[in-house]
């Protein structure tokens, strides 16, 4: 029995310590914030994305906008879909703190977790390209994000075919950080040697 235990200590040492090991090699990372966020327009398109900022340089108020350099996002990646869930686009919107898209709008309230003002992501700027947006065309009239978002498609230089639209809210969920995985994979861990512990345990009895 007791060389059950010091196995089972040894094991979750073990595991502890590897778990340690990759969280020190990632502290850089565990510097930045990762968030996600997801939109289903009323006739079934939908689109879903991710963006990360450093949580230590990062104001209150994120406001991008435009292609060039950015002030705070990190990366900023946006993907969309048909009514029958294929991919029509994705793009990386913002990689490395630079944005490609010359009409790049985002607006994010890290205290409060809502997006706010003007947003524009998609997959370009040419023909074919598709971009959600609160932007109401014609005229470029930017109205608030929680009133009605669209999905367009550019199908010419000039003009822009309306896919789908919504009045749901866009929000931002965050990723769980490192820590919050490592607290778990430790419940996990113990769990299983308590498990095994009560199994040899019933069969000593026995």
């Amino acid at each position: 029995m007791k060389s059950f235990f010091a196995l089972a200590a040894a094991q979750v040492a073990t595991s502890l310590a590897l778990c340690a090991t990759s969280m020190i090699a990632s502290t850089n990372l565990a510097q930045a914030a990762d968030l996600t966020f997801n939109w289903k327009g009323d006739a079934g398109y939908s689109a879903s994305g991710s963006f990360s900022y450093d949580k230590t340089t990062t104001p209150a108020i994120i406001s991008e906008s435009g292609a060039g350099s950015t002030k705070a996002l990190q990366s900023l990646n946006v993907s969309f879909f048909n009514p029958s869930q294929e991919l029509i686009g994705t793009k990386n919107e913002v990689v490395n703190g630079v944005s490609s898209n010359q009409f790049f709008q985002f607006n994010f309230d890290t205290t409060t977790g809502n997006l706010f003002g003007a947003f524009d992501v998609g997959t370009g700027s040419g023909m074919g390209d598709v971009f959600l947006s609160n932007v109401e065309a014609p005229g470029r009239i930017f109205i608030s994000p929680g009133a009605i978002s669209y999905l367009y498609r550019n199908t010419t230089a000039d003009n822009s075919q309306l896919l789908d639209s919504s009045t749901n809210q866009i929000k931002a969920s965050a990723v769980p950080e490192p820590t919050t995985i490592l607290g778990t994979l430790v419940v996990a861990m113990l769990g299983v040697a308590l498990s095994s512990n009560r199994t040899v345990s019933k069969k000593n009895i026995t």
